[in-house]
């Protein structure tokens, strides 16, 4: 999970705004102070957990980057849990993080780099949410956007000041990484290099233990693996629709409510008159009555346009007002007092004179109240239903607002409590694979997760017509199994391991046999089990890139070991041991203009530049100091863990 976050923060070439970003994240969620009585390099205080240079990193700051970070990883890993992204190295990573923006900073600003407040505003009208309904850059958008992630507009202003010093001092920096020519030669001739070798597999089944483990052995192989059986926080929903359905009698509609919607809507069903035309603009009244003449003995417009090097278009159907809102009321007026099929009398407009041809007239009589009551009815239900449905929604906020309980609400509805079975964050069902939450409930999950146990809230399901009332009536936190629960599980788990153990130590006697001269398959044979039989590779780099990027890690091993050397390589979960034999290298010559070379020259760029970046932020560090409090930080690890 920790690979998403680490893999975000890769890119040293957008260093201004990956350190940016995290500056950003830093301060984009509360978080209390975190007191400890320490003290650390000489520096009085355990109120930080790094000084770079003159500058402090307070703990306050690193727990809410931390916290932020967590929260990005969520969004591709929604069941992560805090002491899980710890556990795998995030919260080390976000202090390296922070540790780099701020020697960058620092560093720009003591070699006289500037942010000016122009060049952070311009920066701040480029945020989307920061942007009102017109499109442009609101301050009230911004303000309520700041109060909502609890920054203040320093934070946010001193945030973008860094991310800026940063792309001014890391960009140019390794705007030139170039790879030299003999070297993007050599590396070509590796994409071609071509290996011949076997790779056997000694699984752990093959030696786990038959028997049962012993209390002790159990309770100590659980105590030291408890994290791998953490499971996630499961949360249980209760809750009740309701809608129209609920709101009686209130959206019928009254014969003088529906003359009243025919009077104020009268234009609408008044006789109307619609029209397509096919136009023609010129500039000049000449040349429109020239080719109104054309047309009128015979000739067809398209091709009175054509000749005159203009093009026709269509317009409609429209009625005289929206015409004349489009082209004028000149326009409009000569066009319908054409007949259908005949060319009107040109008029002008601001483009120029406009030759139209009336090509479809369609005529709507007036309809009558008796016509469009049905209509009116069925329209002024609807509204009504909505403007019911809203109240009753309203209604029942007010009133769980002041304690009503979510059965006391269903109950004067007269609606159902349904109840979900256990689910995780990322609205799957607990315990039933990869199996969803019903899609009502799924558009709650996310509430849900941020609600306390038993405090009902109201949600519009579908706009205007229907509403869930939900709360959480249970909450399991993410914690370790229970031992007696998973016993089986552990057992299992138990014995893949021990049996790895012995894989280990068979993998070490088959490399020693192929070291003496052995072929791989004889010597696992040697062992007396039933192993597997080894895979024979005959393969170059470009047939292993050609898999994509998930490259099994013993071909891997097999590229990068020396020819006729055998290495023992661990499979994940103990389920084994993989021997790696390498027999032989062939490395072909590629000539000064193969266009591979241009290739690997276009594809190390990035690479090169990343590690030119890193040691220049190094350098950085260097020469400003860098001296970390380990205890603040254990201090922020234990308030984010939950430890005392």
């Amino acid at each position: 999970m920790i690979n998403s976050f680490r893999r975000f923060f890769s890119s040293k070439l957008g260093l201004g705004i990956t350190l940016g970003f995290l500056g950003l994240i830093a301060l984009a969620f509360a978080s209390s102070d975190v007191a400890n009585q320490a003290t650390f390099g000489g520096v009085s205080g355990g109120d930080r957990v790094a000084v770079v240079g003159d500058e402090k990193i307070g703990n306050a700051e690193f727990a809410r980057a931390v916290s932020s970070a967590v929260d990005q990883v969520r969004r591709e890993q929604p069941t992560i849990t805090m002491p899980s992204f710890i556990a795998q190295g995030g919260l080390d990573e976000v202090l390296r993080q922070l540790i780099d923006r701020y020697a960058v900073g620092t560093y720009a600003r003591e070699y006289g780099l500037r942010a000016g407040e122009n060049l952070i505003n311009s920066e701040i009208l480029q945020i989307p949410a920061f942007r009102g309904p017109d499109g442009n850059f609101s301050n009230d958008a911004f303000q309520a956007a700041l109060r909502q992630q609890g920054l203040t507009e320093k934070m946010v202003r001193d945030d973008f000041a860094d991310s800026l010093l940063a792309s001014q001092i890391i960009t140019p920096g390794v705007s030139g990484a170039q790879m030299p020519q003999k070297m993007a030669q050599r590396y070509a001739s590796l994409l071609r290099e071509r290996r011949v070798g076997a790779i056997g597999f000694v699984p752990a089944a093959a030696f786990a233990p038959q028997g049962e483990p012993s209390e002790k052995q159990l309770a100590d192989f659980y105590k030291a693996n408890r994290d791998n059986y953490i499971r996630p926080e499961r949360r249980v929903i209760r809750y009740a629709t309701f809608g129209t359905d609920s709101v009686g009698d209130e959206a019928n509609s009254t014969d003088a409510e529906i003359a009243a919607r025919y009077q104020r809507d009268r234009a609408q069903y008044a006789a109307r008159e619609d029209r397509s035309f096919t136009q023609l603009i010129v500039p000049t009244q000449e040349a429109a009555n020239a080719i109104r003449q054309r047309v009128a003995g015979g000739a067809a417009l398209a091709t009175v346009a054509r000749e005159a090097g203009f093009s026709t278009t269509s317009i409609g159907p429209v009625d005289r007002a929206a015409l004349a809102g489009t082209a004028g009321e000149a326009v409009a007026k000569a066009a319908f007092a054409a007949t259908q099929g005949s060319i009107a009398e040109p008029a002008r407009s601001s483009l120029g004179w406009h030759v139209m041809r009336v090509d479809r007239i369609n005529r709507v009589a007036e309809r009558t109240l008796a016509q469009v009551t049905p209509e009116i009815r069925a329209t002024l239900t609807t509204e009504k239903r909505a403007a019911a449905s809203a109240d009753l929604g309203a209604r029942i906020e007010e009133e769980i607002d002041q304690g009503a309980a979510l059965s006391q609400v269903a109950d004067e509805l007269g609606i159902t409590v349904l109840t979900s079975p256990a689910i995780t964050a990322d609205g799957r069902i607990y315990g039933q694979g990869n199996a969803l939450v019903p899609p009502l409930l799924a558009g709650a999950v996310n509430t849900a997760f941020q609600m306390d146990e038993g405090e009902p809230q109201v949600a519009e399901v579908v706009r205007g017509s229907t509403f869930m009332i939900f709360e959480v009536s249970d909450i399991e936190p993410s914690a370790a199994a229970p031992l007696s629960e998973i016993r089986q599980q552990v057992v299992l788990d138990w014995r893949l391991t021990e049996g790895a153990k012995l894989a280990r130590a068979a993998a070490d006697r088959v490399m020693d046999r192929v070291r003496k001269g052995a072929a791989l398959g004889a010597a696992m044979q040697q062992e007396g089990k039933s192993l597997p039989a080894p895979d024979r590779l005959d393969m170059s780099r470009e047939d292993l890139l050609s898999r994509g990027q998930q490259i099994a890690p013993p071909l891997a091993l097999m590229f990068s070991m020396a020819e006729g050397t055998t290495k023992r390589l661990e499979a994940p979960d103990n389920i084994g041991w993989f021997v790696v034999d390498l027999d032989d290298i062939v490395t072909p010559q590629v000539a000064a203009n193969d266009p591979l070379i241009i290739a690997a020259r276009q594809q190390l760029r990035g690479p090169i530049a990343d590690e030119l970046a890193d040691q220049l932020t190094k350098a950085m560090r260097n020469e400003l100091g860098v001296e970390t409090n380990q205890a603040a930080v254990d201090a922020v690890r234990r308030q984010l863990t939950g430890e005392n």
